[in-house]
């Protein structure tokens, strides 16, 4: 490969780098034209799998800063999945072609700049797809916001039932007060009637005088 050529697969590789997501090394070894076909499809638009030269991907990772993530995975046949959709599909994209295919090898990668082991990938492989997540997402927020309808929508019923209860209320203390108002008026208490000793002696002394 001319120097020039050399210098523009550098040039793209870092690029690649740069604009991904995250990248994850394989070994094919032993794969044919036509597996290889298979995992690329299987990753679809999620990750585009590339045969690069380990010199040339170490001088790119050393330029895109993720050298000392790959620069010692670079060893024997390899190529990269350079992830530019959900990072979780493209993981499961490998993990399920490694597992039918044993001859690919996941070695390790990189996600926004850290470093990620093959178990690590396989782990992030089992997690949820970001479709996933945001589906549940909008079910909890659907469910949440048909919570809060019901709750606005029971407000006045709830009011209804407390005005109604209010009313009761003083229609009852009204019957009450007209009640009391009707009831007929309390006679006096008669006089009590006077004793011998309150009786005025004065007529029957005058009588005797005039006698």
């Amino acid at each position: 490969m001319a120097r020039a050529e050399k210098a523009t697969a550098v040039a793209e590789l870092t690029e690649r780098f740069q604009n991904s997501s995250g990248a994850v090394l394989t070994e094919y070894r032993g794969l044919s034209v036509s597996q290889l076909g298979e995992l690329r499809q299987a990753l679809g638009e999620h990750a585009t799998y590339s045969i690069v030269k380990n010199t040339l991907t170490k001088i790119a990772a050393d330029q895109a800063g993720v050298a000392p993530q790959l620069t010692d995975l670079l060893s024997g046949p390899s190529a990269i999945a350079f992830v530019q959709g959900d990072v979780v599909e493209a993981a499961k994209g490998l993990r399920d072609f490694s597992r039918a295919n044993p001859l690919l090898v996941i070695k390790g990668g990189v996600l926004d700049g850290k470093p990620l082991t093959p178990a690590e990938i396989v782990k992030l492989a089992d997690l949820e797809s970001r479709e996933v997540l945001l589906a549940k997402l909008a079910g909890a927020m659907k469910a949440s916001l048909a919570g809060a309808a019901s709750t606005f929508n029971a407000l006045p019923a709830q009011m209804a039932r407390l005005l109604g209860a209010l009313e009761s209320k003083r229609a009852e203390g009204g019957d009450a007060g007209t009640a009391a108002a009707s009831a007929p008026p309390t006679a006096p208490a008669a006089p009590a009637a006077a004793s011998p000793e309150d009786t005025d002696p004065a007529p029957a002394e005058q009588a005797a005088e005039e006698g």
